[in-house]
């Protein structure tokens, strides 16, 4: 199994492969959210939603946001042993996006392609948990 790296922790369990679907996520998360503030009119265009200076502006805010989870993650996922407090934090905010995105596509800000970004936060959330729970941290 390997060198533990942490109580009830193996090498295979930190460093396979949700691990590196994971850091993947982190990785899509920063560059979808450095793409979201250097660009906010074309991420809101592509979910349907408007596109006003004001509206721009709060989306490139959130996609600063994405930029800092998403380092979060890849932080906490690089680190010996892994760091489950940003892993958790990182999942949590993953939960909240879906949510939020969920509500606008119900409140008819988004459309309803946008329900598939709100899958993804939510699969990628639970990943997430996963990933804590296979690293049996208490």
């Amino acid at each position: 199994m390997g060198t533990p790296l942490h109580a009830g922790t193996s090498a295979s369990t930190t460093r396979g492969w949700l691990h590196w679907v994971l850091f993947l996520i982190g990785l899509v998360t920063i560059l979808a959210g450095a793409v979201q503030m250097i660009a906010p009119e074309f991420i809101l265009g592509i979910v349907g939603a408007e596109t006003s200076p004001t509206a721009g502006y709060c989306f490139g805010i959130v996609g600063m946001f994405m930029v800092l989870f998403g380092g979060v993650l890849t932080h906490g996922l690089r680190s010996t042993p892994p760091q489950p407090q940003l892993i958790l934090w990182a999942a949590l905010q993953k939960f909240g996006a879906a949510i939020a995105i969920s509500i606008g596509v119900q409140r008819g800000i988004f459309a309803a392609l946008a329900l598939s970004i709100a899958a993804f936060d939510f699969l990628s959330g639970i990943l997430g948990i996963w990933y804590l729970k296979r690293l049996d941290v208490h």
